[in-house]
């Protein structure tokens, strides 16, 4: 493992050879591969059902991954997947998604779905990727994964195999001999063929492939983004993307040594590719507490003795859950951690400042995204942090702040501290193919090889990369992308609203959460309550119902009648802030919200009585948002 402390760490990197030059396996099979080769007998991956400290849990060595992996893959080949089919998952985290990501990935191309979503839009992400094969749980208590798969796969017939994951195996006695006794029933209403994964894994060989690794580079995942709209787009992942989010890790962060707590679900790509991919190159070890991470009952209670448990060094987290570990006791030995990495969402100044004096770790931000096979910069480990900042771009990595035309055409590059769109050129970027559809690659790349993101940001004169705010208008709810459009819909589907806008507004535990504003039609009537009504019976996810909704007499709309949603997020950003100082009790007030070039909307506060300054800044530190006195 390299150091990484700084700007001339990453440069000597890059200085040693051509990326292209590196002694780099070409396939994930060589990769994992040369992993078993060199660690075999060292713990890989481990999974515990229940999140008490004490509970039961098993570990593959890289030898028993290496073995699995090689199962499923020569399983998927049996059921007719090749290079170019697909594997799907709707799997939450256990051992057996580790093994469907990376044998899926081996034998065809493997295509994870979020569980979360609706059976429509898994089923929409089915049919787009053409999925032969879903792997996905039995029927098993207090989860309705395997309801929401038989309801997606009567939408998309092309699946002919469902093989079944049952996490009743993970069960001791006497719960599990209770489980076959209480197991859900599960209508089958399709017509594909369903099958115990894990049985038919055990009839195929675990030493070698029984079909030829071609040795090259290729398409081997699909991701899809978003989704909180009809079909999200869907991603295409090379090889070479993959392994070069490992290579990264393995470089810079960790060796054989480490250990990698991550709650976070193997459906994203932060937990596929910059945590499993990395584990894979560095030969170390990653934990998956309960098949819900983050989520999953007991695990924020149980975290920092799940540390102490597995000698953890290296936690993995999203802002969200760094807030909520914040408000337990740090109750357990965590002496063996080197450094939390967060990831997904900006981190509020007071919500890092709070983790380190409880814990005596910093957090390190970093920034990627999915369209680019993840990872585009990072804090360094060992460096100067530069909190609300997502680091310093990776070895190989080029970030450049571009303004460009509606073709991708640049038409300015940007100085320091200039804000312009964020563009990216790395080896996980699929140049002019990112997405499966083609249309949706049209102008997403200046000069035709740099991937705009959507992302509005600067870079400062340190070369670190500040994220400033969203070309592309998502709301994003705890790292979990919320497209606009859907709230503005539901809500004009009421025959009271003439124009909607909605936005994100502030949150000190999920950065952003959805809200909306009205205008009705000419003489019109209606409640909130009962615009809010409305939008929770026509807004399919959950997550994306706003959580506050207000009518105004006009939106204020640009020369040409758009909604401009500046103003909008100026208001949110006066109420939400002013009702957080009042609720604590501040004589303090925004007087305004500016617009800054560099730090984009800024809330100006003016006093009313006498403040205690440093109470105030630890109150508005929980938001991600800049401030100063007007």
């Amino acid at each position: 493992m390299g150091k990484f402390s700084g700007v001339a760490d990453r440069d000597a990197v890059e200085r040693e050879m051509p990326y292209e030059e590196r002694d780099l396996p070409v396939t994930l099979y060589q990769f994992l591969t040369r992993t078993r080769d060199a660690h075999g007998a060292r713990s890989a991956i481990s999974f515990q059902i229940f999140s008490d400290p004490q509970a039961k849990a098993e570990t593959w060595t890289w030898n028993q991954l290496h073995g699995r992996v090689t199962q499923a893959a020569n399983l998927f080949r049996s059921l007719g997947v090749g290079e170019k089919d697909v594997v799907a998952y709707l799997l939450p985290n256990c051992l057996e998604t580790g093994a469907t990501l990376l044998g899926g990935a081996v034998a065809g191309i493997v295509n994870p779905i979020n569980p979360l979503l609706e059976p429509e839009q898994i089923a929409a992400i089915l049919r787009e990727t053409k999925a032969k094969v879903l792997v996905t749980l039995k029927a098993f208590p207090k989860t309705d994964v395997p309801q929401k798969a038989a309801a997606a796969l009567k939408l998309a017939p092309g699946v002919q195999t469902v093989l079944e994951v049952d996490l009743n195996r993970y069960l001791t006695p006497p719960k599990s001999w209770i489980v076959p006794l209480v197991r859900p029933k599960n209508p089958v209403a399709h017509k594909a063929v369903v099958k115990d994964f894990n049985a038919e894994c055990a009839r195929m060989p675990a030493d070698r492939l029984t079909f030829e690794d071609a040795k090259a580079d290729r398409v081997a995942a699909f991701f899809h983004t978003g989704g909180t709209t009809g079909m999200p787009k869907v991603a295409q992942h090379l090889y070479s993307g993959m392994i070069y989010n490992g290579w990264l890790g393995g470089t810079l962060l960790f060796d054989e040594t480490d250990v990698l707590i991550c709650p976070l679900p193997l459906f994203h790509v932060f937990a596929a590719y910059p945590v499993f991919m990395s584990v894979i190159a560095a030969g170390a070890h990653v934990v998956m507490p309960t098949p819900a991470g983050y989520r999953g009952d007991g695990v924020f209670d149980n975290f920092w003795k799940l540390i102490e448990r597995w000698q953890v060094t290296f936690l993995i987290s999203v802002p969200t859950a760094i807030a909520a570990l914040m408000q337990r006791p740090v109750n357990a030995d965590v002496s063996t951690l080197k450094i939390a990495i967060s990831g997904s969402a900006a981190l509020p100044l007071e919500l890092y400042n709070r983790f380190e004096k409880a814990t005596g770790v910093q957090i390190a931000e970093g920034y990627g995204l999915t369209e680019a096979t993840c990872l585009v910069s990072c804090n360094p480990v060992d460096g100067t942090k530069k909190v609300g900042s997502v680091g310093l771009p990776l070895p190989y990595t080029h970030v450049r702040i571009l303004h460009t035309d509606a073709e991708g055409g640049v038409t300015k590059e940007c100085g320091t501290d200039e804000v312009g769109e964020i563009c990216i050129s790395n080896p996980g970027v699929f140049e002019g193919s990112t997405y499966t559809e083609v249309d949706k690659n049209r102008a997403l790349f200046a000069e035709g090889r740099y991937l705009r993101t959507g992302d509005l940001g600067r870079i400062d004169a340190d070369g670190y990369l500040w994220i400033t705010g969203r070309a592309k208008d998502l709301i994003i709810r705890g790292g979990h992308n919320i497209d606009p459009a859907e709230i503005e819909e539901a809500l004009m589907g009421h025959p009271a609203v003439a124009f909607a806008g909605a936005i994100g507004q502030p949150d000190a535990f999920a950065g952003e959460l959805p809200c909306a504003y009205v205008e009705l039609v000419a003489g019109a009537a209606v409640t909130v309550e009962e615009l809010l009504d409305h939008a929770k019976a026509h807004i399919r996810e959950r997550a994306a119902v706003p959580k506050h909704i207000e009518i105004l007499d006009e939106l204020p709309k640009t020369a040409v009648g758009k909604i401009f949603k500046p103003d909008l997020r100026k208001r949110a950003i006066e109420r939400v802030y002013d009702a957080a100082l009042a609720e604590a009790g501040f004589a303090v007030h925004v007087k305004e919200v500016v617009e800054d070039k560099k730090l984009g909307l800024v809330a100006r506060l003016e006093k009313t009585g006498e403040v205690d300054t440093q109470a105030l800044k630890q109150k508005l530190g929980e938001f991600t948002r800049p401030w100063d006195w007007a």
